[in-house]
């Protein structure tokens, strides 16, 4: 309370120096006349020590005494003045806590000056004494008046050491207030040199990490479209019966992904504060080779297409949710030949001929949103004609190739430009009837099977390895009938002794190379038929009337002479095995041990079963019908493994019921010496 009372005390004194302080002759003439001006014009005589409810009007006179010097301040170009002016603003805020006492304060001031100068109106005297006395009177001054000079000589010398006094005080101020905004500035440029620096060393980070970044979006772009061309492997090697996942999502997916990324790589390229032409072109490339790549046959054509038939096929766009609204999406098919299949991979031009005419092939790129996907379904489509190539040689109409090519222009989000993009199917074969289907789905078949992925459209060996092309008649086997049991080693050797015509039942086939020509081109000896023919025979009967006998290991399948003599030779009286014909397309037969005229014994084979018999009779029941068949090699009696096949089933022969029996038994009198 003591040291409040004593503050209290002071704030006359301090008020008196502040005002001292703003009339000192270091400010110029004319900030103190607009000072002096500003406080004679407020009304300090209406305050009063008495009247205390007057204080906040004297809180909203102190701020605009403070309002008035920092507007002072800042108009005044002078930097020392500036800052002196904003040091006693700033010292006038200790008034906050009693702004009535300096509002009192600087009435007495004022009252004090116009005292003085009233008197200094009663004592003209003194005025005189401010003019220098004429060099003529200066004699008949009385002495007094000399002394008096001389204390006026003395008051301003006094005056000056004051002035001095207070001059250096602001001059160490002044230079105190200046090494301090030296040391600021100092500091500011460090600052800046530092922030320059920061910034050269983050603008060659942010390159080297936009180069980083591009690398590695060529890298996953890389690993995309080897992906894409596996899925396109994949789906083309599935006409063989290789297992494929037609599941495209995920690589929509990437797809979307890798191109929001090249979009804002593209971005932050632009707004470099230098262009990158490399880094641009880069991504520019990138975002062309995602952009056609995206297209997709998702549903091709059929393999084998015969003119003025209906097909459909589907083309789908990965990247169709980013497609710019508007102007719809048309894509159009053409048929284009092996040889402009093989110009367009060289040159990216479109053909210049027509070699087909196609019926309905055009189709609109449409977005599905439950199934996520955007696709172009061509439906309805035919090949109303062709044209074909000179062919040469011994060359067919079956073994030319041709493929659907899909073009389109599109607009993606984000891209100033529309794109072209085009793709085409896997290879078609086209044909005018029924009967030339075999040997096409043969051309297929071989192209599937044994072409390179990165191949030229469509190159194909003329001789593959055996072991490869027994691989590819197993999985087409298997996927046609739909079955898991595969063909077995004595299976697959005895269609090597067939294709190769090698009758002897020893020889390792496996290196050996099969040809076109052994395939489906020549005839197999002593026989109407080519190995092809003989064997996709065997895949239909199998398929429609055998799949399940051949899945529970009831066939034995393919078996030649020699080998089936030799495992049926020390076999009991009616053991049989079920093998197919191979000396007609189609059919089934039965081998089994019978007892020889001699007392030995014989392998008789029963006339094989076709797909029109076993349409009338299935093999169970004819199984059923034959007494002397009694065990199914090794030695499993027959009625315990085809009993769920049996059906019971009676035939009308003439006009009398009789059991099928009857007529198998006149047929096996007819054909006991059937050739194998």
């Amino acid at each position: 309370m003591a040291q409040w009372t004593q503050m209290k005390q002071l704030i006359p004194y301090l008020a008196t120096q502040i005002l001292n302080e703003l009339y000192s002759p270091s400010f110029p003439m004319d900030v103190r006349c607009y000072l002096a001006n500003w406080i004679e014009e407020q009304r300090w005589e209406d305050f009063e020590p008495e009247k205390v409810d007057q204080e906040p009007q004297a809180l909203t006179l102190l701020d605009q005494i403070i309002s008035c010097l920092q507007n002072l301040a800042g108009q005044n170009p002078n930097v020392v003045e500036r800052m002196r002016l904003q040091r006693i603003s700033r010292n006038m805020n200790m008034f906050r806590s009693q702004p009535f006492q300096l509002v009192l304060t600087v009435r007495d001031v004022l009252r004090k000056e116009r005292e003085l100068l009233s008197q200094s109106t009663q004592f003209p005297g003194l005025a005189r004494f401010s003019q220098p006395p004429a060099q003529d009177s200066m004699a008949a001054a009385p002495p007094t008046r000399d002394v008096d000079l001389l204390v006026l000589k003395v008051l301003e010398i006094q005056d000056c050491r004051q002035q001095i006094h207070q001059l250096q005080e602001e001059l160490n101020w002044e230079r105190q207030n200046y090494e301090s905004i030296m040391s600021e500035v100092t500091k500011l440029q460090t600052n800046i040199k530092q922030h320059e620096y920061n910034g050269q060393v983050i603008a060659k980070k942010r390159v080297q990490l936009l180069q980083e970044a591009v690398s590695s979006l060529e890298k996953c772009q890389s690993r995309l479209i080897n992906r894409i061309k596996a899925w396109r492997w994949e789906q083309h090697q599935a006409t063989i019966g290789h297992p494929f996942d037609d599941n495209l999502s995920p690589l929509q997916t990437w797809c979307e992904q890798l191109l929001g990324v090249n979009g804002k790589l593209r971005q932050e390229v632009m707004l470099a504060g230098e262009p990158i032409p490399e880094l641009q072109e880069r991504l520019g490339r990138l975002l062309q080779t995602l952009i056609q790549s995206s297209l997709m046959v998702d549903k091709q054509p059929p393999q084998v297409i015969k003119t003025q038939s209906k097909f459909s096929t589907t083309v789908r766009y990965l990247l169709g949710e980013k497609v710019a609204p508007g102007k719809p999406v048309l894509f159009k098919a053409q048929i284009i030949t092996e040889a402009q299949a093989r110009n367009l991979g060289q040159l990216g031009s479109l053909p210049s001929e027509n070699v087909g005419e196609l019926i309905n092939n055009t189709a609109i790129l449409e977005h599905n949103t439950s199934g996520k996907s955007t696709c172009a379904t061509f439906r309805n489509m035919s090949i109303k004609k062709i044209k074909r190539a000179d062919r040469k040689g011994s060359e067919s109409v079956t073994e030319e190739k041709f493929a659907l090519f899909f073009t389109t222009e599109i607009s993606i989000t984000g891209c100033d430009i529309p794109y072209k993009i085009q793709m085409i199917s896997v290879p078609v074969v086209v044909i005018v009837h029924g009967s030339q289907d075999n040997n096409a789905l043969a051309t297929i078949i071989w192209d599937c099977a044994f072409s390179e992925p990165e191949r030229i459209p469509f190159l194909v060996p003329e001789r593959v390895p055996w072991k490869q092309m027994c691989r590819t008649l197993n999985s087409k086997f298997m996927s046609e009938v739909g079955t898991q049991r595969c063909l077995d080693n004595y299976n697959q050797h005895f269609l090597a002794q067939k294709i190769f015509d090698k009758p002897d039942i020893a020889g390792d086939y496996s290196n050996m190379l099969v040809s076109w020509a052994q395939f489906n081109k020549e005839v197999l000896p002593g026989r109407p038929f080519t190995f092809w023919q003989w064997f996709d025979g065997v895949i239909e009967l199998t398929k429609k009337h055998l799949k399940s006998y051949w899945s529970d290991g009831l066939i034995f399948g393919f078996i030649g002479k020699q080998h089936l003599h030799l495992i049926l030779k020390d076999r009991p009286n009616g053991t049989f095995l079920l093998r197919f014909s191979d000396s007609e397309i189609g059919g089934i037969t039965i081998a089994y041990v019978a007892p020889s005229e001699n007392g030995g014994q014989k392998i008789q084979n029963i006339q094989p079963s076709t797909k029109r018999d076993l349409e009338i009779r299935s093999l169970g029941d004819r199984i059923q019908d034959i007494d002397f068949i009694t065990h199914v090699y090794p030695d499993l009696p027959k009625n315990d493994v085809f009993r769920k096949y049996y059906t019971g089933n009676m035939v009308a022969f003439g006009t009398q019921p009789c059991y099928l029996t009857t007529l198998l038994a006149n047929m096996m009198l007819l054909n006991t010496n059937y050739v194998l």
